[in-house]
């Protein structure tokens, strides 16, 4: 399977991670700072994006990459004897909490996935796509990086050439050394790795409070096992619950009100029949800070 491939590609024998953070051309090893996640995310897809080449390859697909940062999606599978067949695959990365897993997203609920012929902010239009996939990592924290505010600088033994002198210090930082790679702790560690379809693992609330994303199921099992909110009612209702999503009203207790949850809309539909096939969202208690 290729999640677990790609599992045991970015680890060691004991679950850390493989990367060890940034070497420049003096030897100097910079750790990274496992607080920042957009470090660690992009550093991820760059250390997994070889591995999603060669499946590519092998199932006679070509890859192209989002042509703008924020374009949806990060990317676009073409089969090479028939480009009418694509897929969306958006890279996912989030860590373990306590009770679950940060959130993350599943993209916009805005332009692109209202109107399905155009190309705003989206490689193609959207209903070009076959299916929408997420490729997930979720990956744990290192204790001991959890506060840490600056970036460690080691130099590694079976690195240095015999006559070579390691630097004491870079600038004003202390220059530690250590007898191998290994030595280094890992910021991150315990991957778990999943591909689900967006609408299989979607919630029906925002992933984000001031942008029009889709938020994701927090439990590890339901991603794993793509038992999101809507995963027994259809793709049908997923796709017209978050086109509506906010602006469309009922009445509720005399007064309208925007529908947010997934209950309210299928009401508002009169399909109250369908309440049973609501997968009832995992929730946790916030974590002490």
């Amino acid at each position: 399977m290729f999640t677990k491939k790609l599992e045991k590609y970015v680890s060691t024998e004991n679950g850390d991670w493989s990367v060890k953070g940034f070497i420049d051309v003096y030897k100097n090893i910079y750790t990274i700072f496992s607080s920042d996640t957009k470090i660690v995310s992009k550093i991820l897809e760059i250390h997994i994006f070889p591995q999603i080449l060669q499946f590519a390859e092998e199932n006679s697909y070509n890859i192209i990459l989002t042509e703008h940062q924020n374009y949806y999606p990060d990317l676009t599978f073409i089969h090479k004897k028939n480009e009418h067949v694509k897929f969306a695959v958006d890279l996912k990365t989030t860590y373990r909490k306590k009770n679950g897993i940060s959130s993350f997203t599943l993209g916009s609920h805005g332009s692109y996935f209202k109107e399905r012929d155009k190309k705003k902010n989206i490689q193609f239009p959207y209903n070009q796509y076959l299916a929408h996939f997420c490729l997930g990592v979720i990956y744990t924290r290192t204790d001991m990086t959890e506060d840490v505010s600056e970036t460690e600088i080691f130099q590694v033994q079976n690195l240095q050439e015999d006559y070579e002198t390691p630097n004491k210090k870079v600038g004003d930082r202390e220059v530690t050394t250590v007898d191998n790679l290994k030595s280094i702790t890992s910021v991150i560690k315990d991957f778990d790795f999943f591909v689900a379809e967006k609408w299989k693992i979607a919630s029906d609330k925002q992933g984000s409070g001031n942008t029009a994303n889709i938020g994701s199921t927090l439990s590890i099992d339901d991603l794993r096992n793509e038992n999101g909110i809507f995963s027994q009612l259809g793709e049908e209702w997923f796709d017209e619950y978050w086109i509506n999503h906010g602006s469309a009203t009922m009445v509720k207790d005399g007064k309208p009100t925007k529908i947010t949850t997934l209950k309210d809309f299928l009401e508002f539909k009169g399909r109250k029949d369908l309440w049973d096939k609501i997968v009832t969202r995992t929730t946790y208690k916030k974590e002490a800070k």
